[in-house]
């Protein structure tokens, strides 16, 4: 099977972003972040589950923060305001539900 590889984007700088597979219900999005990107703090009707793959973050997540490192994961509820911010270079995945639109 010959196979093409999706698209990377780079919607800011700092952040490449990387739809991997999706459907109307769901979505797996590979993130890389330099470290040092800090992205806008914002919400969105989607809930995500984040898996780190490598690096480290800092996020904040309503009234909490969270450091979280390689092989951890959390889940971002349903229209929470959170931020995020590279404490070194880091890849993530992310899993939206419903599909962000916006990302395609």
């Amino acid at each position: 099977m010959n196979q093409t590889l999706p698209p990377i984007t780079e919607p800011e700088p700092g952040l490449k972003r990387q739809v991997l597979a999706h459907s109307a219900s769901m979505m797996l999005v590979r993130h890389e972040m330099h470290e040092g990107w800090r992205g806008a703090a914002h919400s969105h009707p989607h809930e995500q589950m984040v898996y780190v793959i490598s690096g480290r973050l800092q996020l904040i997540v309503g009234a909490e923060t969270i450091d979280a490192s390689g092989g951890e994961s959390f889940i971002v509820g349903s229209n929470v305001e959170h931020q995020a911010t590279a404490l070194e270079n880091s890849v993530v995945l992310d899993i939206f539900c419903p599909a962000r639109e916006d990302y395609l």
